[in-house]
């Protein structure tokens, strides 16, 4: 597959990405002087192969240029997520050991915090506008030759996981290559697989900062196709984009399906979706009715995957065979799925435990964490990311939840995620979150938080609406003890439902 620098040369013109409300097109010869630019830039700030920089950036033209720069001077780079506070985020840039600090102008009330809370940083640049501390992206960038560096070498994203669970941590898989323009890390596994190529047209809804979009904008740079990036994800919007640039393949998360469902008919039909061939889906389960209805709507082009930020193995399975085996996740891409009880012990098919991966091409480890690190791994050397389910006979793999949100209610296991999946299908339910709270007699009940589709639902007698419900689909035990109404809840833009601030929230109230 061509190094962007190759199809650069060979069709200059050609879109690498258009930014979808405002229009800005970026073609492959812009993004190669562009990205030279910043590569520049780099080593006149004494940036060599390994060092760390860090980006908090809204999804904008820079963000790629500044990404595919670091690709080719050996920079690992690190995306933060742009809700984080300036603890939050001073945390990851000192664990990171960024050097250098790019920012939004717009995110500017945080970014000034970071002057002082990270010492570290030796220079700090902001795009689309400049405040004190900072230096102008545009204005440095602008006037610095496009020209190759003479030392360029791979290098490498590190994401930093959620954390839904604690601290969050950076993963990091070192180049498998220096080479700069050989094909990336999944090029030639998912790449391949999901069809990927110059014809693609790729749209791109949520936030780059997340592990999924930056690798799919990534892959489809070093494919040679064209991404449609929506600075913030808005369903119709969505199925206009669809329609007006052809795209051909796209990545959602479940939520995103569920906002779109609920736009009103005459606007779903409204739109041509015919263009599509993919629509990748991932990052939270995803109901069995919202899936049937997807398939439905779009046609057998929905292909869901699972796997994490780590890495730590990758299933697939494609429209048809999730209709024979309804709620898999698939079978493996790469990498050998074990079923592992809390012993260490493998389960057979049918048993519910944690979800590991043997063989695997690469291993991952968690920068400046070498404890975590271990303790994703196990005696074997199988790896996890502690999310929980079951094999089938076929070999089919079943997720239940995260290990960390599993509820244990009168020695029962419950996993919340089956109990979210069911209410998010009410015509009333916009959100919900389930997780368990401190219970006296039972260790701990199932407690639910809904975000009503209009706040005028938030009753008493709505919420005995919504369990009656539920009673007539789930055994008592996984019936929530107690259901609140909440106006919105802390699910992000990348998809991810934070669900850990709203347990900390409640199991604070209970002491």
């Amino acid at each position: 597959m061509p190094h962007l620098s190759i199809t650069a040369k060979q069709t200059p013109a050609k879109p690498a990405y258009i930014m979808a409300n405002s229009g800005q097109v970026v073609t492959y010869g812009e993004l190669d002087d562009k990205s030279n630019q910043i590569a520049q830039l780099f080593r006149l700030c004494g940036l060599k192969k390994g060092d760390h920089i860090a980006m908090m950036l809204l999804n904008c033209g820079e963000f790629l240029q500044i990404a595919s720069a670091a690709m080719r001077t050996g920079i690992i780079f690190t995306p933060i997520s742009t809700h984080l506070k300036a603890d939050e985020t001073a945390y990851i840039l000192e664990n990171c050991g960024a050097r250098l600090f790019v920012t939004s102008a717009q995110l500017g009330d945080v970014a000034s915090e970071l002057i002082k809370k990270a010492p570290k940083i030796e220079r700090f640049y902001m795009v689309g506008g400049v405040r004190e501390g900072f230096e102008s992206w545009e204005e440095t960038v602008d006037f610095l030759a496009p020209d190759p560096v003479d030392d360029q070498a791979m290098g490498a994203p590190m994401v930093y996981s959620s954390g839904t669970t604690g601290q969050p941590k950076g993963v990091y898989v070192a180049p498998r290559t220096e080479a700069f323009d050989a094909p990336g890390q999944l090029t030639d596994t998912i790449g391949a697989a999901f069809g990927f190529s110059t014809e693609t047209t790729y749209l791109s809804p949520a936030p780059l900062y997340h592990a999924a979009p930056l690798h799919y904008n990534l892959l489809t740079l070093d494919t040679g196709g064209t991404s449609v990036i929506m600075e913030k994800f808005d369903p119709e919007r969505a199925l206009q984009l669809i329609e007006e640039h052809r795209v051909t393949h796209s990545q959602w998360v479940p939520i995103m399906f569920v906002r779109m469902l609920k736009l009103p008919e005459e606007v779903r039909k409204r739109y041509d979706i015919s263009s599509m061939q993919l629509a990748i889906h991932s990052a939270a389960p995803c109901s069995v009715e919202v899936k049937e209805q997807m398939i439905d709507w779009w046609g057998p082009v929905i292909m869901e995957y699972y796997s994490s930020s780590e890495g730590a193995g990758f299933t697939i399975i494609d429209s048809n065979t999730w209709l024979q085996h309804k709620g898999s996740v698939g079978k493996p891409l790469f990498g050998v799925p074990h079923i592992v009880d809390e012993e260490g012990n493998e389960l057979p098919p049918g048993e519910v435990g944690t979800v590991y991966f043997s063989d695997l091409p690469s291993q991952f480890a968690y920068h400046n964490e070498p404890g975590k690190t271990a303790d994703a791994y196990n005696a074997a050397g199988w790896s996890t990311c502690g999310d929980v389910g079951y094999l089938d006979e076929d070999g089919f793999l079943f997720l239940t939840d995260r290990r960390n949100f599993t509820i244990i209610t009168g020695g029962v296991n419950v996993y919340p995620a089956e109990i979210e999946n069911a209410l998010i299908n009410h015509d009333k339910v916009a959100d919900v979150a389930v997780f368990g709270v401190p219970d006296d007699e039972f260790g701990e009940s199932v407690q639910a938080v809904v975000q009503p589709v209009s706040w005028a639902d938030a009753t008493d007698e709505t919420a005995i609406e919504l369990l009656e419900w539920l009673r007539q689909r789930l055994s008592g035990v996984k019936v929530p003890r107690h259901l609140d109404f909440q106006q919105q809840l802390p699910r992000l833009d990348n998809g991810k439902l934070y669900k850990r601030h709203l347990m900390e929230a409640y199991r604070n109230r209970e002491s």
